[in-house]
Parts: structure tokens; sequence; C-alpha cells
């Protein structure tokens, strides 16, 4: 079994509910995302280490996540009370950002030349990060950037790996990405 293909089926033992390899060529880049990101609806732009400007320009961005090989795909669905649950939403985002950090630990082992883990809406491995305070990151090695961070259309990602961006009413459902340069 080659090195993606661990990452693969090490990531599905945890059970999210869905988990697919692609190359990395097959993932959907757009610039325009760094705009959403500028738009900062999340409340992280300038406030977070890991999302823009940060990160540097969106152009880097998609050439280092290009330059990687494979990408294990995984989605979480979480049920909400009803589309309104504010609450759930942040606490399924919490579940999602175990088990990134969980696969994260995992996989550190693994023989590689490189990897990347991208999870959803950026960093959340401190209550409070430390960009606001002008502190420089408290978790380097395990703190990581968001698909959309990278130009990634999560959406179109979704499709090409036959999964439902949306999956019902009253859920939400989180991405995440684990490159491998092998």
């Amino acid at each position: 079994m080659d090195i993606s293909e661990q990452v693969l089926h090490t990531i599905r033992e945890l059970n999210p509910n869905r988990a697919e390899l692609l190359t990395v060529d097959k993932i959907p880049f757009d610039p325009i995302f760094r705009t959403y990101c500028e738009a900062n609806s999340c409340g992280n732009y300038g406030r977070n280490w890991r999302c823009p400007p940060e990160e540097g320009p969106i152009e880097q961005l998609i050439a280092r996540a290009k330059s990687f090989d494979y990408a294990v795909i995984y989605q979480t669905v979480y049920p909400l009370e009803d589309s309104f649950d504010f609450e759930g939403m942040q606490e399924a985002g919490k579940l999602h950002n175990q088990l990134a950090c969980t696969i994260t630990t995992l996989l550190a082992g693994l023989p590689m030349t490189d990897r990347m883990h991208l999870g959803a809406g950026g960093c959340r491995m401190c209550e409070k990060c430390a960009k606001i305070t002008n502190e420089p990151c408290r978790h380097p090695e395990k703190s990581m950037s968001s698909l959309e961070t990278y130009g990634i259309n999560v959406s179109q990602l979704a499709k090409v790996c036959g999964m439902n961006y949306i999956n019902g009413v009253n859920t939400v459902t989180y991405f995440g990405a684990y490159l491998v340069k092998e």
C-alpha cells in the first residue's frame, strides 16, 4: 500500500461520513475565493495566522497546493435542530476540527516528502488566535488553513469526489483535505 492509500485508509478508520482519494490536478482552484475572504464574512480575515492576508498571495498558495501529488478529501455531516441552529453549527465545527487534529496526529509518522492539511473555515486550534494580540502562532505544527484560503472551490470539489455539498435539511457539512507528496 503506498502512502496516499495509507492516508485514505487511516482517515476512513476514523469514520468521517466520506473520504475519497484523488490526484491534486483534479482539485478545482479559483483565485476568486480570495475576494470572498477579503469580504470577511467569517470574521477571520487579518485576525488568524492561517487566513488571508497572512498566508500570502493566492497565486502562491494555489501553486503550493498544486505541488502535491494526491489529496484525501473527507467530509463530516452533522444534524441540526433547525436551519438557524448556530450553536449546533459551532459544535459541529468543533467536532470536525477534533477529527482534523486526530488525523494530523495519526499521520505525523508516515514517511512523506511533504504534506499539508487543510480544514474548514480557518484554523480553530486556539480559542483565540495569537494573531489578534500580535503574538506568534502557538501551534504552528498543528495549525491549518482552510480549503478556501488556498482557493479551493469546495462545492465543485464535492462534485469531483462524488460527495454532496449540501446533505439535506437541518444538517451542516464540513470538508477537509490532506495533501500528500510521495
